[in-house]
């Protein structure tokens, strides 16, 4: 490097005989975005310098001063005393220049058998790797919050919804834990990503390797990887593991939504169903009374943010050549975004559900009304013998009936009931009650208390597991 390139702390200038213009510079710049990355730009710059040290690059006093260094750049980093200079292009960038500055010509040796290709694709992979263990960790979280209310109210009947008209009677622990079941599919697709991206590409160079015999393979292991990836060029260029963690994103997001349009519904004047705690609403600059879901309307919106940081990394992967292209300094921001609003909003909605007030009488009183029980006619038939075909038709003329009558399906008399269809017996009106009708639904996954309480025991181990799993710390910094 030249005496200009050297003072300037970039990282690469020997070939070239002037400083890049200013507007360059402004536009190379992405300290600001990549500074979170330090620790792990440390981390692994550690895990270079003994794999260095193996190789006999560097002497062991040598590695034993520039690890001490690493550790006190770490502290300072993690203590907020040292910050991003705009000096510097990039996090790699700032770590080697406080290297230089602390141990003169000592501190430029590390770069031997590394590129920032591979450091920054090594660094990306471990932050995130580490942030969807936070995620997880946060979505079990929710997921106990959700728990919490539907072991409250596995016995409370509810009006199921289906095109958002009455259907059938539920437990209300039922359609609480619908929600537990989706964010479980999302933790175990967090868990699934992290099976493919537990691969180090620290020893790829810029492209093709390095020459200097280091064992990448103990490297990966220093840094918590399963192995390497075993080729280079795919190890610098791809970034399909963070296309496939803002999918993952998007669908935690959407499933938020969903829940979020749900306490929309439910603590809407209309529904009555449920009240917000004062501590997680907002009221209105202009009307006192107004108390509004903000959490809930705020995890709708973002989820659309969310869907778009992954389609917009999606745009930027399009097409590009291999290897390394500088397209990829636009990988980061939509990356690091999605797991800021996910930070944000997941302990928001978790305090929102915990506290939130359900209202039993008015969550039960609709529970058999829009005839929610014509299914239960339907298979009682069945039972009595009768092709579903025409059940499905004799229960349906006992709706239009109540309908014209302007009365529920249980107010029809016995004489109603045998004019629709013969086996319509008086013994039908063993079914025509919420609670029997809920009770009957005992299958596997089914909306009865007793199944419902099982389905809840299951999702207690399965977030216990997934708890333990993201509360594992992958490096020790």
């Amino acid at each position: 490097m030249d005496s200009a390139a050297g003072s300037s702390g970039r990282l690469w200038g020997g070939r070239f005989a002037t400083d890049p213009a200013r507007a360059m510079e402004d536009l190379s710049r992405s300290i600001e975005v990549d500074f979170r990355l330090a620790p792990y730009d440390i981390a692994q710059t550690c895990a270079h310098v003994r794999a260095l040290q193996r190789a006999g690059v560097l002497t062991d006093h040598d590695a034993g001063l520039l690890l001490s260094t690493l550790a006190d750049l770490a502290t300072e980093i993690a203590s907020g005393s040292l910050q991003p200079d705009a000096r510097d292009e990039d996090i790699h960038t700032a770590i080697e220049r406080q290297l230089l500055e602390r141990l003169g010509e000592l501190g430029g040796r590390v770069r031997a058998g590394r590129s920032r290709n591979d450091q920054v694709a090594t660094d990306f992979r471990m932050y995130l790797r580490d942030q969807a263990r936070l995620l997880v960790v946060l979505i079990c979280g929710l997921q106990r919050a959700l728990l919490e209310q539907a072991n409250r109210h596995v016995d409370l009947s509810a009006p199921g919804f289906t095109h958002l008209q009455h259907a059938q009677p539920v437990s209300l622990g039922h359609e609480l834990a619908k929600h537990v079941h989706a964010l479980a599919r999302d933790v175990d697709r967090l868990r699934d990503w992290d099976d493919r991206v537990a691969q180090s590409p620290l020893g790829a160079g810029a492209l093709a390797g390095t020459s200097l015999g280091l064992d990448s393979s103990v490297v990966a292991q220093e840094l918590g990887f399963e192995g390497v990836v075993p080729n280079s060029i795919d190890a610098v260029s791809d970034r399909d593991w963070a296309a496939e963690f803002c999918f993952c994103a998007a669908m935690i997001g959407i499933h938020l939504s969903r829940l979020g349009e749900e306490i929309v519904l439910w603590t809407s004047t209309e529904f009555g169903w449920a009240s917000l705690d004062d501590a997680w609403a907002t009221g209105s600059s202009i009307m006192p009374q107004k108390k509004n879901p903000d959490v809930a309307e705020l995890a709708r919106g973002k989820s659309g943010r969310l869907i778009g940081n992954l389609t917009g990394l999606l745009a930027v992967l399009k097409g590009l050549p291999f290897a390394y292209n500088r397209d990829l300094q636009e990988d980061k921001p939509p990356v690091f975004d999605s797991v800021d609003q996910l930070v944000l909003i997941l302990p928001a909605l978790s305090g929102l559900i915990r506290t939130l007030e359900f209202h039993p009488e008015t969550v039960s009183a609709g529970a058999a009304h829009g005839h929610a029980l014509a299914t239960d006619i339907a298979e009682w038939l069945v039972r009595q013998g009768v092709p579903f075909r025409l059940a499905h038709e004799a229960a349906g003329t006992c709706v239009r009936v109540a309908e014209q009558n302007s009365c529920q399906l249980w107010e029809l008399t016995d004489a109603d009931f045998s004019a629709i269809h013969p086996a319509l017996t008086p013994q039908v009106r063993e079914v025509l009650s919420v609670t029997g009708s809920m009770a009957a639904r005992d299958g596997v996954s089914g909306t009865a208390p007793a199944a419902v309480r099982r389905q809840l025991t299951a999702l207690q181990t399965v977030i216990s597991n997934d708890e333990a799993w993201g509360a594992r710390p992958l490096v020790t910094f």
